[in-house]
């Protein structure tokens, strides 16, 4: 059968068509608050993937409220789903998370979560957590893996280990919680085929979708000053040299993991490297070309 589309999926999960809607919920990440390390992901500007109604100091709520404001009029019949993307969003109390979670989908209209977060910071309790929410409002946790390789992850400041990522993964699945894979492509000192190794060592787990993007570089990141000062050595893809290498790993997939995203974006003022300066329709174009 031919590879499903990610907001085909979406729509068969949930029964309609939905939005993701970005809230920011004040969470931090235990490589970043001294709990494991700090600094966080080399990488890592969290800016880089906010929209305007998510910086803010309101509540859950309000955000998701102006969002919905933002994408009023797209659709007809649209429904929301609430994405704890920034940081890591189970770091937190039971407590804290049961009420953020429930005050998100008291909204009008948002019928289910995604959360984004560390394989570290998924606890037995979180998970019974998750589990319950999940029987009324279907959910999707979304695992940070980034890579299998362990020098990678320490020299990206993960202060986390693949076997944790493969662990966190198994568990939530064992659940009925559907579980997406997050996989930076391009990192510091990988090879296309340690790419490839990671994204089979990820197909065989129980994963339903997976999400790719290329390492940028962001101001004021760790790994920005780390390339200013000519310290990595960087692979220096072009778009089309990139949407090969896309088509190439997708098609090592099996077809029952959909894939989401293949490119990431980047407010200009902040990106440093690539500078390809497309849209996610151009990139696609790019890909269909190659296809």
């Amino acid at each position: 059968m031919a590879r499903q589309r990610y907001s085909d999926f979406l729509k068969q999960l949930y029964g309609t068509r939905v939005q993701k809607l970005n809230v920011n919920a004040g969470f931090t990440c235990p490589n970043r608050d001294g709990s494991l390390g700090t600094g966080g992901c080399i990488y890592c500007n969290n800016a880089s993937f906010t929209p305007a109604f998510g910086r803010t100091t309101s509540g859950v709520s309000q955000q998701l409220l102006d969002a919905k404001q933002f994408y009023a009029g797209k659709y007809s019949s649209m429904k929301y789903l609430a994405y704890f993307q920034s940081f890591t969003g189970t770091y937190a109390s039971v407590n804290k998370l049961r009420s953020l979670y429930e005050e998100a989908l008291a909204v009008s209209d948002v019928i289910g979560l995604v959360i984004s977060t560390r394989p570290d910071c998924i606890s037995n309790e979180i998970l019974d957590l998750l589990s319950d929410i999940n029987r009324q409002h279907r959910i999707i946790v979304e695992i940070g893996v980034e890579t299998i390789h362990e020098h990678t992850l320490a020299l990206i400041n993960r202060c986390h280990s693949w076997q944790c990522a493969s662990d966190a993964i198994k568990l939530i699945a064992s659940c009925g919680i559907h579980v997406g894979a997050h996989l930076i492509l391009g990192l510091p000192g990988e090879s296309e085929d340690d790419m490839l190794a990671t994204a089979n060592a990820v197909a065989q787990l129980p994963v339903t979708t997976v999400k790719f993007h290329q390492l940028q570089v962001l101001r004021g990141t760790i790994l920005a000053q780390q390339w200013e000062r000519g310290e990595l050595d960087l692979i220096g893809w072009t778009p089309q040299q990139y949407a090969s290498f896309c088509h190439r790993i997708i098609n090592s997939l099996p077809e029952r993991i959909v894939v989401e995203r293949m490119v990431s974006t980047a407010p200009p003022a902040l990106l440093l490297h690539p500078k390809w300066n497309l849209k996610p329709a151009q990139f696609r174009e790019i890909f269909q070309n190659i296809l």
